[in-house]
């Protein structure tokens, strides 16, 4: 028969292996809270929404009695004693405790005002750790100096919000009502890690409450925060409108908790959510570089998101996929999610996908801590382990503050038109600070009269800084640089010369460092055959004091080391470049990931040369560039796209930061992007760096015919935003990053590198080019039989890059090399108006032309034909 016979039950099992399924059961069940029981947490001060979107409990968690069952244990079982796992620490001191006792201490640990969710990552002791921090008895006590200490910064930081609200009722000032807890929690994460030797602290953050950790966090003068908001004020520098709550800030002080010097900077940025991520982390690599510290010791980032930016931007999926790579890690940030439960207008049911705003940082095993920030003692507990974790480990860490926002997205908003249940609550929501002043006075922590007198002693202070601050007249947005360059400019911030030196350098440096890129220094160091034969053209071209693309490259930063200027590129395949004709790093073709970068073994004490392949980004590794050229004018720091038009994606970085940021944030920022271009048969979008898009946004004026002064081309440098060029010679390609450095003062440079003229035969350049006296030439006049009989020219032409080669080309072949003369310019932005007009000049009989790759409506030519216009006196 199919069908089985029936057996009679086994009446009872016994009794010692009821003993051990209830013993798992309970292990299973100490489980279930710790990785479920965030789940069930009361995080949400307003309680409409659950934290995670959801209302299902986890069937796994004791939430009523029937509950037990599902471990097949019954109520009978509550008052048995069981012997703890040793993957817990709810026990203290004790090794067994009752059923019930198990689960009131799960509860009270798992699912009251934090929760946990780290069981995810996959290391044994960083989990126990977590557990030990928060499961431990008694753990959250706190002295009554302490919540002293936290009511009195709570008292700071919800006064400063309710001046502002008294003084300037209809500006805008991206309040932090609703989460003020934020300022007690960065105190704390900066105290504890001052604790630990951390002395230097970079944040960044985006504009609510910004003003707030200026005030309190920082400590800017308050009567700068309030002479801002005065309509009558200007910059006296260059720094244009919307600042207020964009600006950066620099501060050395003395940390009044552990008594040690701290250092802390807040990076400027705009209102591109999250573009600041990457740029934190690049000034935090590299203030870690010049301080020799590879462990993150002494340098730490903050970064303070909002729930439904840190969900919906891309940008920090792609600032965490840095934070473990050698070249970018920045050793542990600590992430504060200021989670308001809404964005503008859009609730999260509409604004993600994910349970939790945070989920984005499961992707590199960050433990990520929520807490309800009406408990101001969870919130600085939960700090204070954030900040330990980070300084311990070195790895990321998340605090999910739940809070609302107790105000319209700004203060002119009325948030009520879309949220009216959320903003019935938060009318009638007590505030956290008197919430919690309550608790204190109630259990005679503090007195009602002490409290009134802090709040007295504040609104005090900040009165007497509105005094002051009327007399101040004149806004020096200098004074709010978040990455001030000592002994780089003079006093008043002012470049210190108005000249720039010549660029060339001594032949026998030359020849050296081309012998040294023709070699393998190390011993027993085995290279692709193929490798062998690049290394012989390159000791080849050295004897015949020429250079190709890559040797110039070579030779520029080799020479810059050996002056003590640290280089640094990286991009999508540098080390080898994308068109295999770059090699700095070398690859032992027989011993797995044994490399040697010749370029640091050119001289003894010469400044060290990190050349790093990055993750497949582009918006966040240009913004980490960015920042790691923002923290010292002493470096070379390049980012090189795989093709011109990848910086697509790293858009808002250009316009935002790099276009702008010497207008908006008095910076200067001598960051270079090298953009691969060239019409090579890519198709029109694959072949193009976008030239159109940097011109339309230099900022030298076609109108203004200037005056050629003698030192005309360093001026012209100065008033300009940025530097565009296109090389055609390995030469000017010297010169030029030569020049970034030797300038007296920094602007960001952009270079369109070629790809056919990498290998090229014509396009070499002689050492002539390039010893000692030479410089870089914006423009490269006609050199050929046609600038020997200047008046039999019919047509000069004008053009930049490869096309060059095209022309000589064809002009050759048609015979036409007395008639056609063919002048480049090598600078496009600022414009070497002295040297094109010379060359028009030069040719009277010569109709003008200007030839290039790209369509009329792309390229050059809107930027280039007002500016000839106005040469040629229209």
């Amino acid at each position: 028969s199919v069908v089985p016979e029936s057996r009679p039950a086994v009446s009872s099992r016994t009794k010692s292996s009821k003993l051990v399924e209830d013993h798992l059961a309970v292990q299973s069940l100490i489980r279930a809270y710790q990785i479920r029981g965030h789940h069930v947490a009361q995080l949400d001060p307003l309680g409409i929404l659950d934290a995670d979107l959801d209302s299902f409990v986890p069937s796994d968690l004791i939430t009523t009695i029937d509950k037990l069952a599902f471990y097949d244990l019954r109520e009978a079982d509550l008052d048995k004693e069981f012997q703890l796992p040793t993957t817990t620490f709810i026990g203290g001191s004790e090794h067994t405790l009752s059923l019930r006792e198990i689960i009131r201490r799960l509860e009270s640990t798992y699912c009251q005002h934090i929760g946990l969710e780290f069981m995810f990552i996959n290391d044994v002791e960083q989990c126990q750790w977590i557990r030990q921090k928060f499961e431990t008895p008694g753990v959250m006590q706190f002295s009554s100096e302490e919540k002293r200490r936290l009511l009195a910064r709570l008292v700071r930081s919800m006064r400063f919000e309710d001046f502002l609200a008294r003084k300037w009722s209809s500006e805008k000032r991206f309040g932090l009502e609703g989460c003020e807890v934020m300022i007690p929690a960065l105190k704390t994460i900066i105290d504890k890690s001052s604790e630990m030797g951390i002395e230097n602290v970079i944040l960044g953050m985006p504009h609510r409450g910004r003003l707030n950790v200026l005030a309190n966090v920082i400590r800017k003068d308050l009567e700068q925060i309030f002479c801002q908001f005065d309509p009558k004020l200007e910059a006296a520098d260059e720094g244009s409108g919307d600042v207020k709550y964009h600006l950066g800030m620099y501060h050395e002080r003395i940390n009044r908790v552990t008594n040690r010097n701290i250092t802390l900077s807040l990076v400027a940025n705009p209102s591109h959510l999250e573009a600041v991520d990457p740029v934190v982390q690049g000034k935090t690599k590299a203030e870690q570089f010049y301080r020799g510290d590879a462990q993150g010791k002494k340098v730490m980032s903050i970064l303070v998101h909002g729930d439904a930016a840190f969900a919906g931007q891309g940008v920090v999926y792609e600032t965490f996929h840095l934070s473990d790579l050698p070249s970018y890690t920045t050793n542990g940030t600590v992430h504060v999610v200021v989670n308001n439960q809404i964005g503008f207008t859009t609730d999260p049911r509409m604004a993600r996908s994910s349970p939790y705003p945070t989920d984005v940082a499961r992707v590199v095993n960050a433990p990520i801590f929520h807490v309800n920030a009406d408990d101001p003692e969870a919130v600085i507990y939960v700090c204070s382990v954030a900040a330990e974790w980070r300084n311990t480990f070195n790895k990321d860490v998340v605090v999910d503050l739940v809070c609302y926002r107790r105000r319209g997205h700004n203060e002119m908003d009325e948030p009520m038109f879309t949220q009216p249940l959320m903003y019935k609550q938060i009318h009638r929501q007590v505030p956290v600070l008197k919430k919690y002043a309550d608790k204190l006075i109630a259990e005679g922590t503090v007195t009602l009269q002490e409290f009134e007198e802090e709040i007295a002693k504040y609104d005090r202070i900040c009165e007497e800084a509105y005094g002051r601050s009327k007399d101040k007249k004149i806004l020096h947005i200098k004074h709010w640089l978040d990455s001030p360059w000592p002994g780089f400019f003079n006093v008043d911030g002012e470049p210190k010369s108005m000249t720039c030196p010549a660029t060339g350098i001594p032949e026998d440096v030359l020849t050296h460092i081309g012998e040294v890129a023709s070699s393998v220094p190390l011993e027993d160091f085995k290279i692709h055959t193929g490798l062998s034969r690049i290394l012989r053209g390159r000791a080849d071209m050295t004897k015949k004091r020429t250079v190709d693309w890559a040797l110039a490259e070579y030779m520029a930063f080799g020479s810059l080391l050996k002056e003590g200027i640290h280089v640094r590129l990286s991009g999508q395949d540098v080390e080898r470049g994308t068109f295999s004709h770059r090699h700095h790093v070398l690859h032992d073709q027989e011993v797995d990931r044994r490399t040697c970068v010749p370029m640091n073994h050119l001289w003894p004490d010469q400044a060290p040369y990190t050349v790093c392949n990055s993750s497949l980004s582009e918006y966040g590794v240009l913004g980490f560039e960015l920042g790691y050229a923002m923290a010292s004018p002493n470096a070379l720091v390049l980012w090189e796209a795989q093709f011109g038009d990848f910086h697509n994606t790293a858009q808002c970085i250009i316009d935002q930061f790099i276009s702008t940021g010497q207008a908006k944030w008095v910076r200067h920022n001598g960051i270079v992007l090298l953009l691969p271009h060239g019409m090579e048969g890519m198709g029109p979008e694959h072949s193009s760096a976008r030239p159109e898009r940097f011109l339309q946004m230099s900022n030298d004026d076609s109108d203004a015919y200037p005056a050629f002064t003698e030192d005309f081309e360093v001026s012209q440098l100065y008033d300009c935003n940025w530097i565009v060029v296109n090389c055609s010679t390995p030469a000017s390609y010297f010169h030029v990053l030569r020049r970034q450095i030797l300038l007296p003062f920094r602007k960001p440079l952009i270079i369109f590198t070629p790809k056919s003229l990498l290998r090229h035969p014509e396009a070499k350049s002689s050492f002539d080019q390039m010893v000692s006296g030479t410089s870089f030439q914006r423009v490269i006049p006609e050199d050929g039989a046609a600038a020997r009989t200047p008046g039999q020219v019919r047509r000069l032409i004008f053009c930049t890059g490869k096309v060059y080669y095209d022309l000589v080309k064809e002009r050759s072949s048609q015979g036409l090399e007395g008639q056609v003369a063919i002048t480049r310019l090598e600078q496009i932005s600022p414009f070497p108006f002295d040297l094109v007009k010379r060359e028009a000049e030069k040719y009277p009989g010569a109709e003008l032309v200007w030839c290039q790759e790209e369509h009329k409506n792309m390229g050059y030519y809107d930027y280039i034909s007002p500016r000839f216009m106005t040469i040629l006196r229209r």
